[in-house]
């Protein structure tokens, strides 16, 4: 059988994920649950990126476009890149939009997505656990 390849992108200020907000996003370093990820998702071959710059962010969603899918947390992106959502357009890897916090409960601007309508779902407001959820849906209900 062969392992599902999902990757993982996660943008602007996720690498301070454990330090930053913590009362938001928690005391966990995505490294940290990268690799719990990968113990508990044993059929599917993750790999993970993360970048502060969009420019980055959209050549790697060009480096994946030939995995199964992509879960992508944009950070601040989501509410400012039209060049993000018209990136995912152009890949052919279905994107799952995944925000740690739940983004209707915040301030205003994070209620619009400008991504939302080029992925194929959007999981918001569960925490780390957005994660599984995206990879438990992809390996259950493949898109």
């Amino acid at each position: 059988m062969n392992k599902k390849k999902i990757a993982i992108i996660n943008g602007v200020n996720l690498n301070a994920l454990g330090s930053r907000e913590v009362n938001i996003y928690g005391h966990v370093d995505f490294n940290s649950y990268f690799t719990e990820l990968k113990t508990a998702f044993p059929a599917c071959e993750l790999s993970y990126f993360q970048s502060n710059k969009i420019d980055e962010i959209i050549e790697q969603l060009y480096q994946y476009q030939h995995f199964d899918a992509i879960i992508l947390n944009p950070g601040a992106y989501t509410h400012t890149s039209i060049i993000l959502a018209d990136a995912i357009k152009a890949i052919q890897a279905p994107v799952i939009e995944v925000h740690i916090s739940n983004l209707f409960g915040r301030e205003q601007f994070r209620k619009n997505s400008l991504i939302a309508a080029a992925c194929q779902g959007s999981i918001s407001g569960f925490g780390l656990s957005g994660y599984q959820m995206a990879i438990f849906s992809l390996l259950n209900h493949p898109l």
